[in-house]
């Protein structure tokens, strides 16, 4: 039970998902039609699809996924397209053709950062937009403290943290916690510490969640304050 009475929702993801951008926007589409929203607080965690990817701006990639998965190039340009055709559907615009490979560990300390000043959600959907449809590099000083700035955010204190990787325990404490809960796939939705969710799921299938969860949620945190409230019953001694 959260002491700050609201229900957590923890999300797992990674920059250079796809499908976590996607789950990012039907998981919004869902807390747009709940009517509790105001009571459910959404706390974005860092996972890292491939720690070792190298930065890389001379390739596509799709000759980076062909690699990586043992495809052709063709094979992954027709992947890719299907995703694009799905990303549409619920509103994102992803040009592949533009995509910079690279290692995103920079981008999650800046999320790190962001979460900092009570800007995360904002600062993930800049990085994904940068990411899936403006084609920049996530993994680029100047291109994150940009964003900062757009974002109203301390863009020299970001540089200077950036720099000396003053956020990276809080991005290895994010992972550390994937690891314990036994998470390999992204996006991960995790309601209240109790019910995971992977994948990029429907609105009403987040939306159904949302609610059953969130009556339960309602009934321990109600039962759990009237016991805090409830008078103590003294016996006198005789």
């Amino acid at each position: 039970m959260n002491t700050d009475n609201k229900m957590k929702v923890e999300v797992w993801s990674d920059i250079v998902c796809p499908f976590c951008y996607m789950g990012k926007r039907k998981f919004e589409m869902a807390l747009d039609q709940f009517p509790y929203k105001d009571k459910v607080q959404v706390e974005w965690k860092s996972f890292l699809l491939n720690p070792d990817a190298k930065t890389d701006t001379s390739i596509s990639v799709y000759d980076y996924l062909a690699r990586q998965k043992g495809w052709s190039t063709e094979k992954a340009r027709e992947i890719n397209r299907q995703v694009t055709e799905a990303a549409a559907g619920v509103g994102l615009e992803y040009n592949f053709d533009k995509a910079v490979v690279a290692n995103t560990l920079r981008a999650h300390a800046f999320l790190q950062f962001a979460k900092k000043n009570g800007m995360q959600n904002e600062a993930g959907e800049k990085l994904f937009k940068a990411y899936f449809t403006e084609g920049k590099n996530v993994d680029d000083i100047p291109v994150l403290v940009k964003i900062a700035g757009e974002l109203g955010l301390d863009t020299t204190g970001l540089h200077e943290a950036l720099e000396n990787g003053t956020y990276m325990d809080n991005v290895r404490e994010d992972l550390y916690e994937a690891h314990q809960f036994d998470i390999h796939s992204v996006p991960f939705f995790l309601f209240d510490e109790k019910i995971g969710v992977i994948g990029a799921q429907p609105a009403e299938y987040f939306l159904d969640v949302l609610q059953k969860v969130y009556n339960r949620w309602k009934s321990i945190t109600l039962k759990a304050t009237m016991e805090t409230a409830a008078p103590r019953t003294e016996t006198a001694e005789q």
